[in-house]
């Protein structure tokens, strides 16, 4: 949605109007899709603020300067202590959310995780209270929304979606 905003601009011949279309500045967050066998890796979110008690994957946001690559391998260090390489995922899909009741908006990158050292814990107890392998196929109910339907995406094969437009 854009929004049309007037703006008054002083110059040499007095008071200028003009109309400047304002830019969407939103949060960018990268996700994480690990896939063992027939499962994914999912946590139960707790005490963030955000979709509390619900599932979802490994994710962050996108800080300045950094590739999205690079804030994948960070965050699976953070939340799930694996460390990733760019060689070790590949681009999954990409949606753009928009959460009416969260006044939220925000573009979502999804990474398909291939190969990694160790097994993934809770690194970070503190925001999650649950890390578990599931069935791709058996998500629990509680699985936050739009992760479900990017999880789908991506086992469609279908690189783009929107999500509460």
């Amino acid at each position: 949605m854009l929004f049309t905003i007037t703006f008054a601009r002083l110059n040499n011949c007095g008071l200028e109007k003009y109309n400047q279309v304002m830019r969407a500045k939103f949060p960018v967050t990268v996700h994480l899709l690990f896939f063992r066998d027939d499962q994914i890796l999912l946590l139960r979110r707790f005490n963030t603020g955000y979709a509390d008690g619900q599932y979802s994957i490994p994710a962050g946001h996108l800080d300045g300067g950094e590739t999205v690559m690079a804030a994948a391998a960070r965050e699976a260090e953070e939340e799930v202590g694996i460390k990733l390489k760019a060689s070790d995922m590949t681009f999954s899909t990409v949606m753009h959310r928009i959460e009416a009741i969260e006044d939220d908006e925000r573009v979502d990158f999804f990474v398909q995780v291939h190969q990694w050292q160790g097994e993934p814990f809770n690194a970070e107890p503190d925001k999650c209270d649950d890390l578990r392998w599931v069935d791709v196929n058996r998500l629990p109910v509680n699985t936050v929304p739009y992760v479900r339907q990017a999880l789908g995406n991506h086992l469609a094969g279908i690189s783009f979606g929107e999500f509460g437009v």
